[in-house]
């Protein structure tokens, strides 16, 4: 692909995560944000005018600008599909903000048709990026923990009653997919099923405890069996006051460790080697921010970066994307085996035979 003149971005939803990915775009040396799109006209002149870029009041016209390589899709999760397929069919490179849609079926639409027109998926996951998460990927994957034993993910944060009514699509199944899980813990959803491997099991409660006028659950506790045979819990909450960092915890046999936010907080190993005093030298304080604990908009836009990088040298080199379309369904399937299980009351087994049915919870 020829890209002497660098690659250029178009946006569409031009809510808060845009301007997230505008930063993380205008931090890459040769990538530009050329044009925007939104449902809403005003909402897509208003970014425009901050940008310094072109907005669009249909997406079609957008997806025909040929100054646009790479669409990034940040619209209510619910409504990524549609933005996602229509770029595909422009020839345009998508990647779509977490989750990748709410329903397998959905997903796996937006796979084939980027497998189709041979472009690049991606799925955001930025905290995959961190090197934190590098760094246990890699004590993982060097064997160093023995035997995987436990793998958990805890993510208490708070959102307030004027977050969930500051839009009409919040806390509703149909746009929002789910709560809590849906929509906050996924990411660490999707590091804790990276980090320990396939999910064959899985038992759940769900629970909307501190919230009004949502239909989605606001606090969760899953446990789950790994492909390995290692045992897990997933906590997640909307409704821990004041909200506190994410954490991921590993153990195994031979090593534990942990991390909370970006900041390495336990890192044992039965055998010694000679980069762990670095590890904990480098890791040690390394939250930036509140990781969004409290407040959405409190969230660093660097992991961003390093991940539209990743998606930016795939296309040159012609691989797929670390997180591709594949990797970015993998944690929406778990989140559907959870709320499966929460409602049946029974253990779920995964891969999930077809989508949990919506119908039951729309009419809750």
């Amino acid at each position: 692909m020829k890209k002497s003149r660098g690659f250029g971005f178009g946006i569409v939803g031009c809510g808060m995560i845009a301007n997230f990915h505008a930063r993380a775009i205008n931090d890459i040396r040769g990538a530009k944000v050329v044009a925007c799109f939104d449902a809403v006209p005003a909402a897509a002149d208003r970014f425009a005018a901050s940008q310094g870029c072109r907005a669009y009041h249909a997406l079609k016209d957008m997806l025909a600008d040929p100054d646009i390589d790479v669409v990034t899709v940040g619209t209510p999760s619910g409504a990524h599909l549609e933005p996602a397929v229509a770029a595909a069919r422009s020839g345009k490179h998508v990647i779509v903000e977490k989750p990748l849609e709410i329903t397998l079926r959905r997903c796996d639409q937006i796979i084939r048709e980027c497998e189709k027109h041979n472009v690049k998926l991606s799925a955001i996951f930025p905290s995959r990026f961190h090197q934190s998460s590098v760094e246990l990927k890699r004590a993982v994957d060097q064997g160093r923990f023995g035997r995987l034993t436990l793998g958990e993910a805890y993510v208490k944060w708070y959102r307030t009653q004027a977050y969930y009514d500051s839009g009409a699509w919040r806390g509703t199944w149909e746009l929002d997919g789910g709560g809590a899980l849906m929509n906050q813990a996924i990411h660490s959803v999707d590091i804790l099923a990276w980090l320990m491997g396939p999910v064959a099991e899985i038992t759940a409660h769900t629970g909307l405890l501190a919230h009004e006028r949502i239909a989605v659950e606001d606090t969760a506790v899953a446990t789950l069996k790994f492909a390995n045979g290692a045992l897990g819990v997933i906590e997640a909450s909307t409704a821990a006051f004041p909200g506190y960092l994410k954490r991921i915890e590993v153990h195994g046999s031979e090593g534990s460790a942990a991390m909370e936010e970006e900041d390495v907080v336990a890192w044992d190993f039965a055998k010694k080697a000679r980069g762990d005093a670095a590890v904990h030298e480098r890791m040690a304080a390394r939250v930036s921010t509140a990781g969004g604990a409290s407040d959405p908009a409190a969230i660093g836009h660097h992991g961003h970066a390093e991940q539209f990088c990743d998606v930016l040298s795939a296309i040159r080199d012609n691989r797929a994307p670390a997180v591709d379309g594949h990797e970015g369904r993998r944690s929406v399937e778990i989140i559907l085996g959870i709320y499966k299980a929460a409602e049946t009351g029974k253990v779920v087994k995964l891969p999930l035979a077809s989508d949990p049915a919506l119908a039951a919870r729309k009419k809750k």
